[in-house]
């Protein structure tokens, strides 16, 4: 015979709740939110689809998060979540890093990249204008790994400040249409330069 849980009361859903308004909730980092999240997965997905969002759960990376929910009418409901206009560096290193996990995964039997602050500069560089400045070039490359920071998806490693793990949250936000798009987008851009370099 099956026991019959109950419900999770309202009070053991606020930590969940409260976490996933905050940002994305990690298995490995936030565990006991992680797991009460999996025992009332759709008591909360009830709860917070009265403010018009959607819990995303990926079990297999180990990562949940909010998304808006697509309504018919959406123009007229303000937004919970708001949406960020990243600038072209920002979104350059996302799309490096990106590509990057994706290479690992395909190479690799281990489950987190982690990559030295040095090892993510050099890879922005190639793609940034040429500069007689290195220092300012430099202090540019950690404003925009501090950028990616803030947003989440890399995390410093304890012990040593110029080392990051990319967290895998980055491929629920850079899917393969955001790469053809940025593909394009940066095509446009090196032509750009092209023809003020000529």
């Amino acid at each position: 015979m099956t026991a019959i849980r109950p419900e999770p009361a309202g009070g053991e859903l606020s930590p969940v709740v409260i976490q996933l308004l905050k940002g994305v909730v990690y298995r490995d980092t936030h565990e006991r939110v992680w797991s009460g999240l999996l025992e009332a997965r759709h008591q909360v997905s009830d709860h917070l689809a009265v403010l018009g969002l959607v819990v995303i759960i990926d079990e297999a990376e180990g990562y949940a998060y909010l998304r808006t929910a697509e309504v018919d009418d959406a123009e007229d409901r303000p937004r919970l979540i708001a949406r960020r206009a990243l600038s072209f560096p920002v979104s350059l290193l996302l799309a490096l890093l990106r590509r990057r996990l994706a290479e690992f995964d395909a190479t690799s039997a281990d489950t987190r990249l982690v990559l030295s602050r040095a090892q993510i500069a050099e890879m922005l560089r190639l793609f940034l204008p040429n500069t007689s400045n290195e220092v300012r070039l430099l202090t540019q490359i950690d404003t925009h790994i501090n950028k990616v920071v803030d947003l989440g998806f890399l995390r410093p490693l304890r012990g040593t400040p110029d080392t990051f793990e990319v967290r895998r949250i980055i491929k629920a936000y850079v899917d393969g249409q955001w790469l053809a798009e940025f593909d394009r987008r940066l095509s446009d851009y090196a032509d750009q330069v092209a023809m003020e370099d000529g």
